[in-house]
């Protein structure tokens, strides 16, 4: 039975696509599919899930079978007790994934935290990843999310954390608002999107979970980058990006021998949302062409 895009809130056209579910380490998790062509995998941020991709999917599904996971903790997928969720863990689990869904290569794409899950899972397995495309990925080079892991991880700071943030949709508001260079450009329904896992029990501790080991996770991704060098890799950024510094991006590109910059002016931390036309285009391009038109 197909189902409207998550929350009723999809394209314009109103696009429909299918939910998917596998087993993966005795957990359920669920995943968007759609398309037909080479594998190309979506890897969602630290608090988003595959609702981030709603208007990126009808557009990558017409030259490629596109995969938009939940990884196990976020979204709609389940939420084991003790998931490990360093770096490596998060990329190995991603791999497995790919074995599941029975995609022995793809082109993957990841935000955020679902960048630097990418760059590792490529570190893993390089052999199976033909390209990569980084949106704003965390990096060793950005240092605009420390404070914050920081202060979340302080021992009398996560248990209220964890017992406020769930109804404080002021709050995800707020937040999500911060993450556009224009907030007048978000689309009606996006927050009640964004929100709507966060009712479902531990839907935070995945994301305490990731900042307990972001500094030590960093030095290994930092480590790992040599590996991945040769992987061809296309980086989109918004230049007023307040969640990850996008002046990281000529160090982060210097890491790879054939890799491109694409700094979106004036946009913030999610061009897929906040721009998608322009996202989408531009990730069109690199992968018809090999590269995207500047």
């Amino acid at each position: 039975m197909k189902s409207l895009l998550d929350m009723e809130v999809a394209t314009p056209a109103q696009y429909y696509i299918q939910d998917h579910w596998i087993t993966l380490d005795g957990a359920r998790m669920r995943y968007l599919r759609d398309g037909r062509g080479p594998a190309l995998v979506l890897v969602h941020g630290l608090l988003g899930y595959s609702f981030s991709w709603r208007y990126a999917i009808p557009v990558f599904a017409q030259r490629a079978t596109v995969h938009a996971v939940d990884m196990l903790g976020v979204g709609f997928s389940d939420r084991p007790a003790g998931l490990d969720c360093c770096l490596q863990a998060s990329a190995e689990r991603l791999l497995r994934f790919l074995d599941a869904a029975a995609i022995d290569s793809c082109d993957l794409l990841g935000t955020s935290h679902g960048g630097a899950v990418s760059m590792m899972a490529a570190s893993l397995a390089p052999d199976r990843i033909r390209r990569l495309i980084l949106v704003a990925p965390v990096n060793p080079w950005s240092l605009f999310g420390k404070p914050t892991a920081e202060f979340l991880t302080k021992p009398w700071v996560t248990p209220i954390f964890l017992s406020m943030a769930p109804f404080l949709e002021v709050i995800h508001g707020y937040l999500l608002r911060r993450l556009y260079g224009d907030a007048r450009r978000m689309r009606p329904g996006t927050l009640k999107g964004y929100s709507a896992p966060f009712a479902m029990p531990g839907a935070f501790r995945y994301g305490i979970s990731v900042l307990n080991t972001w500094g030590e996770d960093l030095q290994r991704l930092e480590a790992a980058l040599p590996q991945i060098a040769h992987i061809p890799t296309f980086i989109v950024w918004g230049s007023v990006d307040n969640a990850v510094d996008p002046a990281s991006a000529p160090k982060l590109s210097r890491q790879f021998h054939n890799c491109q910059v694409r700094m979106l002016e004036g946009v913030g931390h999610l061009p897929y949302e906040e721009v998608p036309d322009e996202f989408n285009r531009a990730v069109v391009d690199f992968l018809a062409n090999g590269h995207a038109e500047l």
